[in-house]
């Protein structure tokens, strides 16, 4: 019976290239129910070897491991069917329900779970118990072949009698000859190099009895071609570290095999699935996808288990993008037809892929725009000059507005390419970040780090880019150290606050006391005027005063007598006569009373005549009376200026003594505004000091964590790459501080110092406070200038700035000597930022543009590429790049070519490595093409 594969497509949709899966590759199912262990399911009833059973039970075992999340399955009993006709194997019954069948809810199998390989377990004929190997297939080696697979490893031998597992009549070393040959000729290898189906053979449960290094197996490595197997099937309780102890032999054979260790659940009951597992990257659901991921590893292989406290082994987090939580960029879609990859109208097709499907696949078409697939893991863009990689990286910059290069010069590169080329024409680009909130900026869903051509060798001398990194490289202190740096900002801007304080409260303690002296003044020149007794002299002035204005007053009240008399003097009166008294009778108004009005006017005058007389004789006697007030006050004045004059007080001064007197009276006021301004003051210096303090405490707890995770740089790197301190060495605050001063003696003073001599500001505040600025080189004349300048708002404002330390890096040369990273060749320099960039626990996106310029390849080789493997399920990486180590070395799980004209650029090919297409891509441009590469090798000797 053959096999004609379904298709999937979803999960390389879901996530591009190569993706991390769940898998047990190690389960048993009912054809082993002749030994015993092996049972049908509860609520499943009926002859294990019925057509009937067997589909329910294949059904029933999908289900299990979809519930188990199980995704990649390894279906391996002692023997491959239950009963003695082909179509008794409960193993095919399971590849063909997973390829055809539908679970309850309507969907494929297939789309639950990638990938199912038949197999099985013999026992092979080493040692007393026999030796226990597992083969897997493709499922396209068909029903037949993969029962007479079993039978030639076998040797003919039934797998059980009386329920004990037989061992096979072949040495593990014949089975693997003879699998070879049986492959060979019922599988041929097609003119391409493909094949149909394929194998692999792995060591299930190697430390017991009937494993490869249990019970008399002693000899096994010797005896049969070591390399044959892909992995080794760890302990239940055992973890890698503990199975290599005191085995060197062990691990040296498993580097030259590229052999791995993994878990499986070694499941009998369908609710053990997965019970063991493995998470391992796989882009197809092929064998020569498994072994892909057992020779790489250190990339494609993760133990799915570790130890806690206590020594148990605890689930490790999982690297499946899908199940963890980390930000990642599935696929970025460009529209728009002025943009350098707006659409494919005017691009060429690549290598025989014109039409409109291939366009599709390829990521592109005129109709969608370009679209790129990426990785979650390691995407590695490659192309020829000028086919847009930069362009493409740098357009995505300048997009989600991530920060740019400090460097002028870089940064005007990235400005260019992102917004006259990727942003031309304002083209709509489309950002797919699974998992992140789609309403929120592009920059919030996708939070990248980028690193331009030539940015990391520029990077490496920012003193805060090498102490961030430093901050990120051990997780354990990472969140402590942010933690402790967003608190010193903090108390950065509070101690700027407060100086701002002090000096208003400065401020207000200096009018204070100026007010409490004037008041005081006052109260003192009081009390000299009251013994000189200037009140008496201010009474005998406010006498006269007021004499003088009553004489003032009599003389205004004369003058008007005087007009009035003049008045009534030249008043004769009307005319009288009998028409006006026959007129007046009339009106009721008879003579006698005229003549009374008459003879009361002469008697008005006659008052007033006699008024004025009173008036004068008045008049004279206040006169009088002033003219003794006179004599009295400046007889009392000069006894008062002679006192005065005593007393050294200017008697001018007389005049201001009611204002004195009212400042006077303000004493006690000011007197205890002072006194609360000077407590205020204090309470505000104790504050800033106690601010001061918390700094220092701080930077000791930072410099602490610093020196901790330098102490592990060493191990990490194998001793080649180690850090240093200079306490304070970004001293950039302290000259901009210095050189506010306008003192130009100063500044020059700070310029002309070595930078090593260079004081901190705390070492500059005490050498002004105990008098020992010549110790910090400032000559006679500078240290006078500078304690003039230097106010008590001044000394504050010194100890307050805070001068950052600065972190060194160093390289370990061949000839054991430490040689700093400014010292260092660029690629030497690129090669250490970027090791310790790769380890730093930073789960951000990195984005690097061709890091291989100047790159060290010995480092590549030795640093930065195995840690570049331990961020796969970490980290979401995508790297511009020409260097075949890179993409090859590095394992990319996502590999995407461009091509393009002169001026529009698009997606020749994408996919994982194991794609043929992609890996001719790659040989082509990055490798040089197949005959440099062969060239290559024959120029080696290999």
């Amino acid at each position: 019976m053959t096999f004609s594969r379904q298709d999937a497509p979803g999960w390389h949709r879901d996530v591009p290239g190569a993706r991390w899966f769940k898998a047990d590759l190690h389960i048993h199912t009912i054809d082993d129910h002749a030994g015993g262990r092996a049972k049908l399911p509860s609520g499943l009833n009926g002859r294990p070897d019925s057509s009937e059973t067997i589909a329910a039970y294949a059904r029933q075992f999908l289900q299990s491991a979809v519930r188990r999340q199980v995704r990649v399955l390894g279906v391996t009993p002692h023997s491959p069917r239950v009963g003695d006709g082909a179509e008794t194997s409960a193993v095919w019954r399971i590849v063909e329900e997973w390829n055809e069948g539908l679970d309850d809810d309507g969907t494929p199998f297939r789309e639950k779970i990638y990938a199912v390989f038949p197999g099985f377990e013999p026992s092979l004929n080493h040692g007393r118990a026999g030796l226990h190997l597992q083969f897997l297939f493709d499922p396209e080696i068909g029903r037949d072949h993969y029962l007479r697979a079993f039978d030639v490893v076998m040797g003919g031998v039934s797998p059980w009698r009386n329920r004990e597992l037989q061992m096979s009549s072949e040495s593990a070393g014949d089975s693997f000859r003879k699998l070879r040959e049986f492959h060979g000729r019922e599988c041929p290898v097609a003119p391409d190099g493909a094949t149909r189906w394929n194998y692999i053979a792995l060591a299930p449960h190697i430390e017991n009895d009937k494993g490869l290094l249990g019970a008399q197996k002693a000899q096994v490595l010797a005896l049969f071609q070591h390399g044959e197997v892909a992995g080794l099937e760890l302990g239940d309780d055992k973890l890698p570290d503990g199975t290599l102890k005191d085995r060197p032999w062990l691990k040296d054979g498993m580097v030259e095999h590229h052999q791995a260790f993994f878990h499986g659940s070694d499941a009998y009951s369908l609710e053990d699935i997965g019970r063991r597992h493995t998470w391992m990257k796989l882009a197809s659901p092929r064998v020569e996808a498994l072994r892909q991921a057992f020779v790489a590893s250190d990339s494609r292989m993760r133990i799915a288990y570790e130890c806690d406290g206590a020594g148990n082994l605890v689930q490790a987090s999982a690297p499946d993008v899908t199940v963890n939580e980390r930000p990642w960029l599935k696929s970025v879609t460009v529209k728009g037809s002025a943009s350098f990859f707006g659409s494919s109208v005017d691009s060429p097709p690549a290598d025989g892929l014109g039409s409109a499907d291939d366009l599709a696949e390829s990521g592109q078409d005129e109709r969608t725009g370009c679209r790129f697939f990426l990785s979650p893991d390691l995407t590695c863009i490659i192309g020829g000059s000028m086919t847009g990689k930069s362009t493409f990286l740098d357009g995505l910059r300048v997009h989600l507005g991530a920060d740019l290069p400090n460097d002028d010069s870089l940064k005007s590169q990235v400005e260019a390419r992102g917004r006259h080329l990727f942003l031309a024409g304002s083209p709509e680009v489309t950002l797919e970040c699974p998992g992140r909130d789609p309403t929120a900026p592009s920059r919030e869903q996708w939070p990248a780090v980028f690193h331009a051509q030539s940015e990391l060798q520029r990077l490496a001398q920012e003193s805060e880019a090498v102490e961030d990194i430093l901050a990120r490289l051990v997780a354990t202190e990472t969140r402590d150290i942010e933690k402790r740096e967003e608190r010193l900002n903090d108390l950065g801007r509070e101690l700027l606050r407060a100086t701002k304080h002090l000096e208003k409260l400065d401020e207000d303690l200096a009018d204070a006391e100026q007010a409490f002296e004037r008041s005081r003044a006052a109260a003192k020149e009081l009390d000299a005027f009251s013994d000189a007794g200037v009140e008496a002299l201010h009474r005998a002035s406010f006498i006269l005063r007021s004499w003088k204005g009553a004489a003032e007053a009599d003389g205004e009240i004369a003058t008007t007598l005087e007009r009035v008399l003049d008045s009534t003097t030249s008043f004769a009166g009307p005319p009288t006569d009998d028409d006006l008294r026959n007129i007046l009778q009339a009106a009721g108004i008879d003579e006698g009373e005229l003549d009374a009005y008459f003879a009361r006017m002469d008697r008005f005058v006659e008052h007033l005549q006699t008024a004025k007389g009173e008036l004068t004789e008045m008049n004279a006697f206040t006169a009088r009376i002033v003219s003794g007030l006179e004599r009295y006050e400046r007889a009392v004045r000069i006894v008062v200026d002679q006192k005065l004059a005593a007393r050294g007080v200017d008697g001018a001064r007389i005049r201001e003594f009611q204002a004195l007197s009212r400042q006077a009276s303000l004493l006690a006021s000011y007197e205890a505004h002072l006194d609360d301004t000077r407590d205020k003051l204090a309470v505000a210096e104790r504050a800033f000091q106690a601010l001061l303090d918390d700094r220092k405490e701080l930077v000791d707890e930072q410099r602490a964590a610093f020196d901790r995770v330098i102490g592990t740089i060493g191990g990490q790197f194998g001793g080649r790459i180690s850090a240093c301190r200079i306490d304070h060495g970004a001293r950039k605050p302290l000259a901009t501080f210095l050189k506010g001063l306008g003192q130009k003696g100063v500044t020059r003073w700070w310029n002309d110092l070595a930078e090593h001599r260079r004081p901190a500001p705390n070492e500059l505040l005490e050498a002004l406070d105990t008098d020992g600025l010549a110790s910090v080189g400032m000559s006679g004349a500078v240290r006078n200038t500078f304690r003039e300048a230097m106010s008590r708002t001044k000394r504050r404002a010194l100890a307050s700035i805070r001068c950052r330390d600065r972190y060194l890096l160093e390289l370990t040369m061949d000839d054991g000597s430490l040689r700093r990273l400014d010292d260092l060749s660029g690629g030497q320099r690129v090669s250490v930022l970027l090791s310790l960039l790769l380890e730093t626990n930073d789960n951000r996106p990195l984005v690097i543009d061709q890091p291989e310029d100047e790159l060290d390849n010995r480092f590549l080789f030795e640093t930065v590429l195995p840690a570049l493997k331990r961020l796969k399920g970490r980290r979401q990486i995508i790297v511009a790049t020409h260097d075949a180590n890179i993409v090859v070395n590095g394992d990319a799980d996502q590999v995407i070519r461009l091509e393009a004209t002169a001026n529009r650029g698009r997606v020749a090919q994408s996919g994982a490595i194991e794609d043929p297409a992609v890996r001719d891509a790659i040989v082509r441009t990055v490798d040089g093409g197949e005959e440099a590469f062969r060239l290559r090798r024959l120029k080696y000797g290999f």
